[in-house]
């Protein structure tokens, strides 16, 4: 995303991802660089939740709670999504929120979690390059997109079949 504050205008894709412990996407969406990231998370759970033939790279909903920044915090956000479509969302909560303080320990835990969905993004925008994509239309983003998560995906399978970190990339790949 690439924002230019004077203009305020937004240049590029919005990218949200769902991914496992280890590191493998099984979902994925995008909007616009402007599009907020809890209007993307709503989209992608009620995609989750009801599958569309159109959009099948949202995934199936997640077996247990989906782990975000803190962009995806607020009490309203995490109850619509709990009871309408079946989330169950895990943010640290706002620095502004006074009820909702968490302890250091359960704040580093939960940073621990996002590392992991931050080196898979890594992973697609620099080790797949998606950062540098410049296709003419959307289709063409949504195939090089596709290409880069099933390119992904298989890197974490085959580190598994050669017992291998899942993530560990560098000397797999040799461009």
């Amino acid at each position: 995303m690439k924002r230019t504050a004077p203009l305020g205008w937004y240049e590029g894709f919005h990218l949200l991802l769902a991914v496992t412990p280890q590191g493998v996407i099984t979902g994925f969406g995008f909007g616009s660089a402007s599009t907020h990231d809890q209007q993307l998370a709503a989209t992608l759970f009620a995609l989750r939740k009801t599958p569309s033939p159109d959009l099948m790279s949202a995934g199936q909903p997640a077996s247990f709670a989906y782990v975000a920044d803190k962009g995806f915090a607020g009490t309203k956000p995490h109850a619509l999504w709990r009871t309408s479509l079946r989330a169950e969302v895990i943010t640290v909560p706002h620095q502004t929120s006074k009820q909702d303080r968490w302890p250091k320990a359960l704040r580093r835990w939960l940073a621990s979690l996002r590392e992991i969905i931050e080196t898979v993004n890594d992973k697609l925008l620099n080790t797949f390059r998606l950062a540098r994509e410049r296709p003419h239309d959307i289709t063409g983003f949504q195939a090089r997109l596709a290409a880069k998560v099933a390119l992904h995906n298989f890197c974490i399978w085959l580190n598994g079949q050669l017992r291998r970190v899942p993530l560990a990339f560098a000397d797999l790949i040799n461009w």
